[in-house]
C-alpha cells in the first residue's frame, strides 16, 4: 500500500496549522495510474499544486474528497502496487 500526500516542499514557509483544499481529483477508485501521473490538484495558500503518483499502481481509496481540506502530511490517496 502506498500513501500519497502533498509533497513536503509545497508546505515550505507555510504557517503551522494551515490547511490545503482539494480542488479536483482526476482519478477514481479502481483506476490504474503510472508513476508521475497527476492524480489531482490542490490549493495551498492561493497556489495550485499537482498531486502526482509516486509509483504505478491502482487507486484503492481517496481519503480526502473534492472541496475538503487537509493538513500537512495527511494521506490523500491510497494506491495498491
Amino acid at each position: 500500500m502506498i500513501e500519497v500526500t502533498l509533497i513536503d516542499s509545497a508546505w515550505a514557509d507555510v504557517e503551522e496549522g494551515t490547511e490545503a483544499l482539494v480542488d479536483e481529483w482526476m482519478v477514481a477508485p479502481g483506476d490504474r495510474v503510472t508513476a508521475g501521473q497527476t492524480l489531482g490538484v490542490v490549493e495551498l495558500v492561493k497556489t495550485s499544486h499537482e498531486v502526482a503518483a509516486p509509483s504505478a499502481g491502482i487507486v484503492k481509496e481517496i481519503k480526502v474528497g473534492k472541496q475538503e481540506t487537509f493538513g500537512r502530511g495527511q494521506t490523500l490517496i491510497v494506491l495498491e502496487g
